[in-house]
């Protein structure tokens, strides 16, 4: 399963750590262990679809912890077989 995920936190951070609750989440998906890719707008990650809703939730809650809101958006890929991984899918652009 491959997920990109975009928590968007109210505020997004501290007056001393301008992106402090987004970095929250990111740190909760590179603990899970599982790949992932930081990009400008969401973080994809990838794995066994448990360890990714996992990461998911995690990514979420971090930011909900420090933050006095939080908006959470997911996009899912997943493929009965043969799914690609992130690189297959953006090998081409890199």
């Amino acid at each position: 399963m491959i997920a990109e995920v975009q928590c968007i936190p109210s505020p997004v951070g501290t007056p001393e750590d301008t992106y402090r609750y987004v970095d929250a989440a990111i740190a909760a998906i590179a603990a899970t262990g599982l790949p992932y890719e930081v990009s400008a707008l969401g973080t994809t990650v990838e794995g066994d679809p448990d360890a990714v809703w996992r990461a998911l939730r995690a990514a979420h809650e971090a930011s909900a912890d420090h933050a006095d809101a939080v908006v959470t958006v997911v996009k899912i890929f997943s493929a009965a077989s043969d799914e690609p991984s992130v690189d297959d899918l953006v090998r081409k652009h890199r």
